[in-house]
């Protein structure tokens, strides 16, 4: 028979689980900045380390399997299991994101403009510093106020990548492309949007967490 001592001793092992996955989940994108400074160098796409992308992802992955194996090992959970799950899940949605950024960018026929994803890249960075500190605020006892301030910079983030993309946009379509330029960058344009989108939903996650415990 387990011993309650036991199963609350476990407590911990999700908060370290998640809070790996966030820190995971920043790694491939400090991996895609890393990355476009390469391309800007003069490096070709087709050389972008693809497997270090490949390999963040599996890690957030196994990270993942690991929350689903713990979850239904342990009878009492730190948080509701359904919100440690979707906040999981949304941890692992952006490396994923970030590495079909990378496939994408390795097989573009033409010279990439760096400086067009730089912004985005910057404003990728900021939401996932800001949702990794989100998720390490919860082991501590989900403190309001630290978490509303990280999740105004992410917010913040999210906001000004939406302007951002709207400014590349009429510059793309302003500019001096041809037909299948111009849907390759606008693809690749809007798939950067998304990773920041992934970072700010696995932040609400985080928010609503907050807010049912607070």
């Amino acid at each position: 028979m387990l011993s309650l001592k036991k199963l609350l001793g476990k407590e911990e092992k999700f908060f370290d689980l998640l809070e790996a996955g966030a820190e995971e989940a920043k790694v491939s994108v400090t991996l895609f900045g890393a990355a476009l400074r390469k391309l800007s160098a003069g490096s070709s796409p087709a050389d972008l380390p693809l497997d270090e992308f490949i390999q963040a992802r599996r890690k957030e992955k196994r990270i993942r399997d690991q929350m689903t194996e713990e979850l239904s090992r342990t009878f009492v959970t730190p948080l509701e299991r359904e919100d440690i799950e979707e906040l999981s899940f949304a941890l692992y949605r952006v490396p994923k994101q970030v590495e079909k950024i990378a496939e994408r960018l390795s097989i573009y026929p033409g010279r990439v403009p760096y400086a067009a994803f730089e912004r985005q890249a910057q404003l990728m960075t900021q939401a996932a510093e800001a949702l990794v500190f989100m998720v390490k605020q919860l082991r501590g006892g989900t403190n309001v106020e630290r978490i509303r301030d990280a999740n105004y910079r992410l917010q913040h983030a999210e906001g000004e990548a939406d302007k951002v993309m709207l400014q590349l946009l009429r510059e793309l379509y302003q500019g001096p492309y041809d037909a299948k330029e111009l849907v390759i960058l606008q693809n690749l344009f809007e798939m950067v949007e998304q990773a920041i989108d992934r970072c700010r939903n696995a932040g609400n996650i985080v928010v609503q967490i907050v807010l049912k415990h607070s």
